[in-house]
């Protein structure tokens, strides 16, 4: 089934003087204009378009790849505003509109935006939303406590940052717990650190525990046998000479040189940590 909204392999049906038409099966033939047909293009191929409405409201197919598609969040950037709502850059030639209705507040033209795609079923229309929770936390949580998820970084609130978990649910990674450099809109993966008992989720975007160490154990030894098998910093260096290096905690810094002086790899000394 072809979507709108979304990136579709068609196939080919017939080719006319202004482009080819794909066959959209359940949405019938879809327009893909000259500009983006190959010169090798012939009936029968198939072709990953995306597809979406064009100014007259008429399906159309492009080969251009949008920043964001339907049912997902991506931070983007207000190209203009007029009484209708703001139009956004997602990378195609039609921009995407936020109509009134749909902001937390008046956007603002330059500004950029984490918003939520979606597809206006009576229209068929793609538009946006910054009401953003109209959107999370609509489903019943399912996590295990340091299970994998992917994180899309919401908002700086007092505490850290509030993340979306999955697309679905609302989360929190707390400033204590971060030792790189994250921004709104960012997408990366973390860790579900627990589930309190009114459903709040908190986050780390390391692994939890022994697996975490165990993790870095591999990339600090990787570390310090690229630097020629010595490094100038060691288990009595600075929290953040630390984490500006590593990205981590100095207590997991420290269980992961503790991992390998067990194992008899490493050997510490005042000036740092050398391979045996």
């Amino acid at each position: 089934m072809a979507e709108i909204g979304k990136v579709n392999k068609l196939q080919v049906a017939r080719a006319v003087e202004f482009g080819v038409y794909l066959d959209g099966r359940n949405l019938g033939e879809i327009l893909l204009p000259n500009r983006y047909v190959s010169n090798n293009c012939n009936i029968g191929d198939e072709i990953e378009v995306f597809i979406y409405l064009d100014s007259e409201d008429r399906l159309v197919a492009t080969t251009e790849t949008p920043y964001v598609t339907v049912d997902d969040f991506a931070l983007l950037r207000v190209a203009a505003v007029n009484k209708i709502g703001a139009f956004m850059d997602w990378g195609l030639q039609k921009d995407l509109l936020v109509p009134y209705r749909e902001q937390r507040q008046n956007m603002k033209e330059g500004r950029s935006y984490l918003v939520y795609v979606y597809l206006d079923e009576e229209s068929n229309r793609i538009a946006a939303s910054t009401k953003i929770h109209k959107y999370v936390d609509q489903v019943h949580v399912d996590y295990e406590e340091g299970e994998e998820v992917d994180l899309i970084i919401y908002r700086k609130e007092e505490l850290g940052f509030k993340v979306i978990i999955n697309k679905t649910h609302f989360g929190m990674i707390y400033d204590s717990e971060i030792f790189q450099t994250i921004h709104v809109g960012q997408k990366m993966k973390g860790y579900i650190k627990q589930i309190r008992e009114d459903e709040k989720i908190d986050c780390k975007l390391q692994k939890i525990g022994y697996d975490q160490v165990n993790d870095f154990s591999t990339i600090l030894y990787k570390y310090i046998k690229s630097n020629e098998g010595f490094i100038p910093i060691n288990d009595k260096s600075s929290a953040d000479d630390i984490r500006d290096t590593f990205g981590v905690s100095k207590k997991t810094f420290k269980k992961a040189v503790g991992a390998l002086y067990k194992q008899r790899i490493i050997t510490i000394t005042e000036k740092g940590i050398q391979l045996l």
